[in-house]
């Protein structure tokens, strides 16, 4: 089923949405997060703080939105764009080291960002609960009818092991003064591979996602 277009107004509350996250990105990359305000970003998008409010709770969301909007959205297309032959846990795997991984200029201006400061990093690990929606539709839809509970706790299962791989590519290298500097606020070293560490968090899930597979065939 083709989905509809979105109408003027939601057209225009999405705009209203991109130009917030992109001033708080700039603003953040000029000033320094520490230095930016509500109502600097609020300002520079056009808009009051009041309406800010109405998108995001504060400067941090606004700011890891640079790198994190519509992503849980594209992980769940991904899926779904799978040929019907690829295992579910192989096609979600892929989508979500894809979706992490490939980053522009800004994304990645925006992680440089996230490294440095313990409330970006926070509100960008808080983000990987997003993917339990989406990702709970499309793995229903191919699990069929009677997959709906198991798709929601095998959805539930990605977003957790996702917040485990960034939790763990994000903590400083292992020293008593890179511990105290990571509790501090300060420049965390990112450890390893993201996609291998990735891959080693979701892989568990393989065997229910093959089992929840197999009970849907004739």
């Amino acid at each position: 089923m083709t989905t509809p277009p979105p109408g003027l107004r939601e057209r225009k509350k999405q705009a209203t949405r991109e130009a917030l996250r992109e001033a708080a990105l700039r603003l953040a990359v000029e000033r320094g997060p520490d230095q930016v305000r509500v109502e600097d970003i609020a300002e520079a998008a056009g808009v009051s703080p009041r309406t800010y409010n109405n998108y995001f709770a504060s400067r941090e969301q606004a700011i890891v939105s640079a790198v994190t909007a519509g992503r849980e959205a594209r992980i769940a297309a991904a899926v779904a764009a799978r040929p019907i032959g690829v295992h579910l846990a192989d096609a979600v795997t892929e989508a979500v080291v894809e979706q992490y991984t490939n980053t522009g200029e800004r994304e990645q201006q925006a992680l440089l960002l996230i490294t440095t400061r313990t409330a970006l990093r926070d509100a960008f690990l808080d983000t990987t609960a997003d993917i339990e929606h989406p990702l709970t539709a499309v793995i229903a839809e191919r699990l069929g009818d009677t997959g709906a509970h198991t798709a929601r706790v095998l959805a539930a299962s990605v977003a957790a092991a996702v917040r485990i791989a960034l939790e763990g590519w994000l903590r400083p290298a292992g020293n008593a003064e890179a511990a105290e500097s990571f509790g501090a606020g300060g420049l965390v070293v990112p450890s390893g591979s993201l996609p291998d560490q990735l891959r080693a968090a979701l892989a568990p899930l393989a065997p229910a996602f093959d089992a929840a597979e197999r009970r849907t065939q004739p």
